[in-house]
């Protein structure tokens, strides 16, 4: 390891390499492209990652190939991955582990220094982008001259802010000046943001972060041939933001105040992540690159040495590894296979399952409802957003007919007798769940699984009159179904392993992550928000302005605050959310005649013609008006938090679930509970509460995070 990066070795120890391997390929033109291929020996589940040892080599390697181009025995350079995989940007696990700030900014410094060499050889430097690439492997191609990008890569993205980092070897100053602020802007804020999301390769190419692209079956020798081209001069790349035509006078600082705005609406001012991304993008404009660089290098370090980073590495850890080993989880070899889904309902919800299930599982489903004309607008709606897929170019001709003809409808339970899951999304009532599970249990086997979406009802009292209670599960998904990454998996005390084993694997399936509860009000999300929502309504109830309730909310970093979240899941379902938690446990959860009676008004903001909040209605203040025992926002805020710790606590003494783990991945990724916040359970023990609440910690030793 070189001197100037000495403070790194330690993270370099143990680290797994990503090798360069250099191969000299004969072009047609009849000179000699240097190619380096990045492998990390390991399998496609284990991606290539960029460590301070894998930087060092990769240095050393383009050094070397830098004296053969002064040598005249190479007239190009290209970077390509491993099969299926370029990188996955820099090893997490070793970036956690930096002990301080200036051995952060090495690991910064490092990067630039290691990846500007792509530009500094004095030949045509090329990235061939053959699969996945994230975060610092984008950052790679990005610091060459050219790149070409395989059609099929299934994600691309710089998910930093995600994250609580900034791109920082080259992407935050790089990106804005190749495909101009607009884009860059989605790429590296507003795409984490949305939960975390990522580009396909003909996206990227759209973009222009590539130069071109070319399809999977000869992508690498259609690369080589392009970049032949390229060196003889017989392809001239063009580009729709070369520098000369990015606009800097206007457009680049009007888009920053908007993407400004539309961060403080939509996360407040608690993560530091996106406003550091947001500074070093606007200061991109007019920058050099070794100035735009410096200031990478330095807010790296602020945000790798910060608590914010810290608890995004616990959230991160997870989401990538407990979400994926389940906790309780029977033997997966005990699920049953499924073959045919069969869909109670034909409404919203019902439509959502059905087309989610038919696009992952890719078995024919059926739907039914209380009569045929319902059924048929049921089918007639899910066909229309195949259709829709299709448009985007999300699915071909043959799979969009395919699974068309997959999906039908019916008013006779007969045709559900050949279904192995049947699963039902009616109305919230018990004696109807009960009835249609009765009348379909006639006709499916023994051993079909029966699930249910109920968000409030006791999944054992609505199997309680089956023959077979066993069988059936709660499979809660999340709204919008296709969106929301979480499926809570209710067991009851009747449930089999073999339907639990088989509501797991269904779940990974569909692509979902699930948790398992116990049958439990609320189970673990609605639990915890009933918790949030019947605090802030009680804080109204009794004189406390809806302003003060809503600032005492924002240090827990929540996507939106307790009204706003109301008014999207609906206000009449919140106020039944309330009212069935203080059944459940009235000396702790709170009922709210007002929230009836804003649900009979529809509303609490007033909006404009866009649907954006221009405050809260004057006819909402005069419906509670009238309590006397006002709080501060600062007595609200610790009475929320303290209420929160008490009732996690007994979730976990009630074992509803297996550890304060899976309730901080439940809000994750059920409640869109911020990264950087570490999920809620080390934000209560930093807060103090949990000591309050019940003497003791969630977490020993404390998790670091945002206070």
């Amino acid at each position: 390891m070189t001197e100037q990066f000495a403070r790194l070795s330690d993270l370099a120890k143990d680290e797994v390499i990503t090798h360069s391997f250099v191969r000299d390929v004969p072009l047609s033109s009849g000179r000699t492209l240097a190619l380096i291929t990045l492998d990390n020996g390991k399998d496609h589940t284990r991606p290539n990652t960029l460590g301070p040892a894998t930087l060092l080599e990769f240095a050393r390697v383009l050094d070397e190939q830098k004296e053969r181009a002064t040598a005249g025995e190479i007239h190009g350079l290209a970077v390509t991955g491993k099969p299926f995989i370029f990188a996955a940007g820099a090893d997490l696990s070793k970036v956690s582990e930096i002990p301080d700030r200036e051995t952060g900014k090495q690991m910064a410094q490092l990067g630039h220094w290691a990846l500007g060499k792509l530009s500094d050889l004095g030949v045509p430097s090329f990235v061939f982008i053959n699969g996945l690439a994230l975060g610092g492997g984008v950052e790679v191609p990005l610091n060459a001259d050219y790149r070409t990008i395989d059609s099929s890569v299934p994600a691309l993205a710089l998910p930093e802010v995600f994250l609580g980092l900034i791109p920082g070897w080259g992407g935050a100053w790089l990106l804005p000046n190749l495909i101009g602020i607009e884009n860059a802007l989605k790429v590296v804020i507003e795409n984490p943001l949305k939960n975390n999301r990522m580009l396909k390769g003909p996206e990227a190419f759209e973009l222009g972060i590539a130069d071109a692209m070319f399809g999977p079956a000869n992508f690498l020798e259609d690369s080589i041939r392009w970049a032949d081209g390229v060196i003889a001069g017989t392809t001239k790349v063009k580009r729709k933001n070369e520098p000369g035509k990015i606009e800097r006078t206007v457009k680049w600082d009007v888009a920053i105040g908007i993407a400004e705005k539309m961060l403080a609406s939509r996360i407040g001012r608690v993560a530091k992540s996106p406003y550091a991304a947001l500074a070093l993008l606007k200061a991109a404009k007019n920058t050099d690159k070794r100035t735009g660089f410096e200031a990478e290098d330095n807010a790296l370090a602020d945000m790798i040495s910060g608590d914010q980073f810290q608890a995004s590495i616990y959230a991160f850890n997870l989401v990538q590894k407990r979400a994926k080993r389940p906790a309780g989880a029977p033997d997966k070899e005990l699920a049953r296979k499924v073959t045919k889904v069969g869909v109670i309902g034909a409404g919203l919800m019902a439509r959502q399952f059905a087309l989610l299930f038919v696009r992952r599982l890719q078995v024919p489903v059926v739907i039914t409802d209380l009569d045929q004309t319902a059924t048929d607008a049921g089918v007639a709606a899910i066909h229309s957003e195949i259709d829709k897929l299709h448009e985007k170019g999300r699915l071909s001709s043959d799979d969009t007919n395919r699974l068309k003809a997959l999906v039908t409808g019916t008013t006779d339970k007969a045709d559900f007798a050949d279904c192995d899951w049947v699963i039902e999304a009616i109305y919230e009532e018990l004696g109807a769940k009960q009835a249609v599970f009765a009348e379909v249990e006639q006709y499916i086997s023994d051993e079909a699984i029966l699930a249910t979406n109920t968000s409030s009802l006791s999944v054992e009292q609505i199997g309680a009159k089956l023959k077979h209670p066993e069988r059936v599960v709660g499979f809660h998904f999340f709204n919008p179904v296709a969106v929301m990454p979480l499926i809570e998996v209710v067991k009851t005390p009747h449930t089999n392993d073999e339907s639990l084993a088989t509501a797991m694997v269904t779940a990974k399936n569909l692509r979902k992550n699930a948790v398992i509860t116990t049958d439990t009000p609320g189970f673990v999300v609605n639990r915890i928000l009933a918790k949030v929502l019947g605090e802030a309504m009680h804080a109204v109830d009794t004189g406390t302005p809806f302003e003060v309730v809503e600032e005492s909310t924002r240090p827990f970093g929540l996507p939106m605050t307790p009204f706003e979240l109301l008014e999207l899941v609906g206000l009449k379902v919140g106020a039944h959310v309330l009212d069935t938690h203080h059944a459940a446990f009235p000396e702790r959860f709170f009922e709210s005649k007002n929230l009836h009676k804003l649900a009979e008004l529809g509303f609490i903001f007033d909006r404009d013609s866009k649907g954006k909040s221009k405050g809260v209605s004057k006819k909402a203040v005069e419906i509670v008006k009238g309590g006397t025992s006002p709080m501060t926002a600062e007595e609200l805020q610790i009475r929320i938090e303290d209420g929160l710790a008490d009732e996690i606590h007994r979730m976990l003494e009630d074992n509803v679930v297996a550890a304060a783990e899976d309730i901080d991945l439940c809000l994750i990724l059920g409640a869109g509970y911020p990264f950087q916040m570490g999920g809620v359970t080390p934000y209560l023990d930093r807060a103090g509460a949990s000591e309050r609440a019940f003497g003791g910690t969630f977490h020993d030793p404390l998790i670091r995070g945002v206070q």
